[in-house]
């Protein structure tokens, strides 16, 4: 019974231990990595995450080279043998950021398989270092936004801040009530027919002006798609539209030339000898104003002397005067004398 109990005793163990055959053929296999980032031994070993040993040691392996700092001993089902290819390469997974570690074996493309005492190649595990750093610099980041947000809630909490106030301030509530308040009255006086907006919404009559006017304006369109109408031509008569280029060509071709200072209108904007006689002209007609201005000369004097505007008057006047009487007898100045010698 005693045998019987510790043979009893030992299976459990053994299976306890996460074998999952009793008699299954084990094998060992090696593989050297840079940094053991804290493995430890009944680590388990999968393929491709499928469990297939476990870790039996890690530890310095007496060499300098890079990468080949530490050695695992692995010990995995002789059975998995065929279905790790020579090219797999053993990485150090985690089954969460902080999680624990394994050893997760890649399985390679090559044809041939490895055999027991094998040395498996590993990938670097700087990398998952600095993803575990990674993870740390983040927890703390999150631990320092949610610090601030706890933060943040006491004062809400307090009441300090706008939306603090928002919350506790007693009066800003009733503001707030009382703009529901006459939104709901808004609201009412929309439902009942008053008002510009109500008279809107609720008027036929008004509707139908707005639809007629809708109608008529698509008429409009249907027109000018039609062609109807100057509008429409202007849109759909191939005539027009080449004409209309034709003319917009020779205006450009026109502010061309004007630009060019060709013609009389470019010379006029361009030429520097005829913009000074321009300019001596205009200084010539001011000079000639201020004379008349001044009463100086004819014109002047006719302007200004009072005398010899009132003696023209009166010469116009005498000459009214006969003319009307010559029209009413012209016998009196046309006389004819015949004198024979």
């Amino acid at each position: 019974m005693a045998v019987v109990a510790v043979v009893i005793l030992a299976v459990l163990v053994f299976l306890m231990t996460g074998s999952k055959s009793l008699f299954a053929r084990k094998a060992v296999l090696y593989t050297y990595l840079d940094d053991s980032a804290a493995l430890t031994e009944g680590s388990p070993v999968r393929l491709n995450g499928i469990l297939i040993g476990k870790v039996n040691v890690v530890g310095l392996s007496g060499e300098s080279t890079p990468m080949r700092v530490v050695r695992v001993d692995m010990e995995v089902d002789e059975q998995y043998l065929a279905s790790i290819p020579v090219d797999s390469q053993a990485s150090i997974a985690a089954e969460s950021v902080l999680g624990t570690k394994y050893i997760n074996i890649k399985k390679g493309t090559s044809k041939a398989a490895v055999k027991p005492g094998a040395t498996v190649p590993s990938l670097d595990t700087r990398e998952f270092a600095e993803v575990v750093q990674s993870g740390y610099a983040l927890m703390a980041s999150a631990q320092g936004l949610l610090k601030r947000l706890d933060n943040i809630v006491g004062i809400v909490e307090s009441g300090k801040g706008s939306i603090g106030k928002l919350l506790v301030d007693e009066e800003l509530y009733n503001r707030a009530n009382l703009i529901l308040g006459d939104i709901q009255k808004l609201t009412t006086a929309l439902g009942s027919n008053q008002g510009t907006v109500g008279k809107l919404i609720y008027d036929d009559h008004l509707y139908n002006d707005i639809r007629i006017s809708l109608a008529r304006f698509d008429s409009l369109l249907v027109d000018l798609q039609e062609g109807k109408g100057t509008a429409g031509k202007l849109l759909k008569d191939q005539a027009l539209y080449d004409e209309s280029k034709k003319t917009i060509s020779e205006a450009r071709k026109m502010l061309s030339d004007v630009n060019e200072g060709k013609g009389t209108a470019g010379k006029l904007l361009k030429s520097e000898e005829l913009h000074n006689q321009v300019v001596a002209t205009i200084a010539g007609l001011d000079r000639m104003l201020d004379r008349m201005n001044q009463g100086r000369g004819t014109i002047g004097q006719l302007l200004v002397n009072p005398q010899l505007y009132e003696s023209l008057s009166g010469a116009t006047s005498e000459m009214r005067a006969l003319m009307k009487d010559f029209r009413a007898n012209p016998k009196k100045f046309l006389r004819i004398q015949l004198k024979l010698f």
